[in-house]
């Protein structure tokens, strides 16, 4: 094991490394600079170099986030894997831990294997740190998943901040004191001249706000919070209506410390400025996890007292006073709230009584936002799709928990997680899905259709993790239920994946017979999606496999000319992998790799993992027949390393492991075992971005997901919120 470097004399980054931090990881660039805590950071770096476990404690507002991401920054060059930075703030349930490490870590999923096992695997052989902010709602779970992975990693360091220690052996514990009188000041002056450009801290205005700066204990949350009110108020006016807001709000709790009452008079005195309407949007909000945007809040938050063509103008008054946070995002432009802003939002939205109405609204919202997107999947949207569904995972999150919470609503619950299909499926998350998924089909539910839903997305994702088993009995219970209630649009989607999981399982004349049978259903219920072309798609495959090239390929043209029709791109890329199969079959190598290469390039975008590693797979063979053993080798150890991400590699299917078992024969006899294999571990080491750029042959970084904009009901900011009676994806 590789050890850590000894800290060196420690030196802020340039502005540049600010920016764009370097190295491996996921550290953000930060948006305005940091300011102070020299000390503070001497002391990190020293605590990281002695212990594997430190803590950052104290109070909501006191900087530990920024603290934390700060001295990662600077000492990101001395972890050999990077740091990398897991926002927990968000995550409102401990069983989900896991999959948020995961994630952050990439790749997130790991098919059927238990996701505990998975992390402590893939940072077993790492030298990293680990950044977990904002645990403290999570503390016993944390500190499990904490332990173990120390345990299981020696090369791993844990950077952890939160509101108390996670009391663990070993662990390092540093408490985060306000800032000093020097360090709030320049805090101060740095926030109020982006308010006010012409703002500086000179002779007729220093003693204000050195008073402003030490009568809220350099607290950066309350100083950030003072500097927005600039806008409208001197130093001065702040000062003077600071003393009311203090002895309104100190003192109120016998057991609180100074501390925390002097965060909770910075935020109650940010709150005692704003309008009734702002006030009440404020307790509102609360009710999102992690970013919102306009659509949500003008449906979820609108009422008489705040009706929704007068939302704009107060979430501007918001943003102004630095309640929210807007951001640019790949989903267009978005809000978010500080943990502790809206902690004490929905302490007023519980003295309101309106808590549980709120949270109905919130879930009807994302109910309706999940149908009009997979409604919209089959079409030319499909990326920008996939990039509101990501940025609204936490959202959807707490949707899912809420319907699966009330017995009532049960049904919500299986609908909404079989109706998020082409997320846990076409954009890598079929771990997650499926944990929704089990959850919901637990629960005893009297809609019929909505649990069909979920138990045929079941089976599709059971199949794809290669659990032949969990398919097996989510997809007869499908099909059964279907035929007694008359269920057809069930019945012809369980018949499918029926015929999906006889495909991976090696028996090709029941998979073509029971994939014909859900084409023939399609066609008699009306049915075209991208769902209905992949089993297009999948029974070409099973031809192909018959050794019948030539109608797979007429297949799969017609399947490539009906996404076309409709500007549908990952239905299309999996036509073309299984067209590249065919070429290959027929020693069209070149045609192989043009198909291929454009396959691998789309799936990528969508972050689909299975998509990526069928097409590396079949592309290690093309490179072979290409005279390039060594390459082809290193595509094979890029492709191993990603299957666990997916399920069983390969499916276990002989079919599909066919052209990995010649590629690897051949390479071997080429290379010789011990070259292989130093190939093969090169392409091990590779994250996802390096492997497919290794597969598309280009020194440049692979392909990502374009920016786009927000994806909202036509004509309408009313979401349908309940299962379609017919038609579409969602009738399922």
């Amino acid at each position: 094991m590789r050890r850590l470097t000894r800290p060196g004399p420690l030196s802020r980054p340039s502005p540049e490394r600010l920016r764009a931090p370097g190295g491996p990881g996921n550290l953000p660039a930060e948006l305005n600079r940091f300011i102070g805590r020299d000390d503070e950071l001497a002391t990190l770096a020293r605590q990281l170099e002695s212990a594997r476990l430190v803590t950052l404690t104290g109070l909501g507002g006191i900087g530990k986030s920024r603290l934390a991401r700060q001295g990662s920054a600077i000492l990101q060059d001395r972890f050999c894997d990077g740091v990398w930075l897991v926002e927990l703030a968000s995550l409102r349930e401990p069983h989900l831990l896991d999959h948020a490490v995961a994630e952050a870590l990439a790749p997130a999923d790991r098919g059927g294997r238990p996701v505990r096992a998975a992390l402590c695997d893939h940072l077993a052989g790492r030298e990293l740190l680990l950044v977990l902010d904002g645990y403290e709602h999570l503390v016993d779970a944390c500190a499990e998943l904490t332990a173990e992975l120390l345990r299981r990693a020696p090369g791993l360091r844990v950077l952890a901040a939160g509101r108390r220690p996670l009391g663990l052996p070993g662990e390092q514990n540093m408490a985060l004191a306000p800032l000093n009188t020097a360090d709030a000041t320049a805090l101060f002056a740095d926030r109020a001249a982006a308010v006010l450009g012409a703002f500086t801290v000179e002779e007729a205005n220093e003693a204000a706000v050195t008073e402003l700066c030490e009568r809220l204990d350099g607290i950066p949350l309350a100083l950030e919070l003072a500097a927005g009110r600039l806008r409208a108020l001197s130093v001065d006016q702040v000062l003077q209506r600071l003393d009311d807001r203090f002895r309104l709000l100190t003192g109120t709790g016998r057991g609180a410390l100074p501390r925390h009452q002097t965060l909770r008079t910075a935020i109650g005195w940010s709150h005692e400025l704003c309008t009734p309407g702002e006030r009440l949007l404020w307790a509102r909000l609360s009710v999102f996890a992690g970013q919102f945007d306009l659509e949500a809040v003008e449906y979820v938050c609108s009422g008489p007292e705040l009706p929704a063509g007068e939302l704009l103008d107060v979430i501007a008054e918001l943003v102004a006073q630095s309640v929210l946070v807007r951001e640019e995002t790949a989903a267009g432009v978005r809000y978010r709230m500080l943990d502790t802003v809206r902690a004490y939002g929905a302490d007023w939205l519980a003295a309101t009584h309106d808590g549980d109405r709120l949270r109905r609204r919130h879930r009807d919202w994302y109910l309706g936002l999940a149908t009009w997107c997979e409604l919209d999947w089959f079409s030319s949207r499909q990326a920008e799709i996939a990039a509101r569904i990501e940025a609204e995972l936490p959202n959807l999150r707490v949707a899912l928990e809420q319907s699966l919470e009330c017995p009532a609503d049960t049904h919500l619950g299986q609908y909404l997680a079989g109706t998020l299909w082409f997320y846990w499926v076409g954009c890598g998350r079929l771990s997650e899905g499926r944990h929704w998924l089990d959850r919901a089909l637990e629960l005893e539910s009297d809609h019929d259709d909505a649990r069909l839903k979920a138990l045929w997305v079941t089976g599709y994702v059971a199949v794809l993790q290669g659990d032949t088993i969990g398919a097996l009995g989510a997809l007869q219970e499908c099909r059964d239920e279907a035929e007694r209630t008359g269920n057809a649009t069930a019945a012809a989607y369980a018949l499918h994946r029926t015929g999906c999981l006889a495909l991976v399982c090696d028996d090709m004349p029941r998979a073509e017979e029971l994939l014909r049978g859900a084409l023939r259903r399609y066609r008699e219920i009306g049915e075209l999606n991208g769902t209905v072309l992949l089993a297009q798609v999948e029974l070409a495959m099973a031809v192909a496999f018959r050794g019948e090239p030539a109608d797979a390929v007429r297949l799969c043209e017609d399947v490539v000319e009906v996404c076309a029709d409709h500007g549908e791109r990952w239905t299309r890329a999996y036509a073309q992998f299984v067209l590249g199969y065919a070429a290959w079959s027929r020693g069209d190598g070149e045609r192989a790799r043009a198909l291929l290469e454009e396959s691998l390039a789309v799936h990528h975008t969508f972050h689909d993992l299975l998509g990526v590693v069928l097409a590396l797979e079949l592309l290690a063979m093309v490179t072979l027949g290409e005279g390039d053993a060594e390459a082809a080798a290193v595509l094979q150890g890029a492709a191993g390393r990603i299957w666990p991400s997916v399920g069983l590699p390969l499916f276990g299917s002989r079919h599909f492991r066919r052209p990995h078992v010649l590629c690897e024969e051949q390479a071997r006899q080429r290379l010789g075992a011990e070259r292989y294999e130093r190939a093969r571990r090169r392409g091990e080491r590779l994250g996802l971005d390096a492997a497919v750029a290794r597969g598309l042959r280009t020194d440049g970084p692979a392909p990502t997901r374009p920016r786009t904009v927000r994806i909202a009901p036509p004509g309408t900011s009313e979401p349908a919120a309940s299962p379609s009676a017919s038609g579409g994806e969602t009738a399922g």
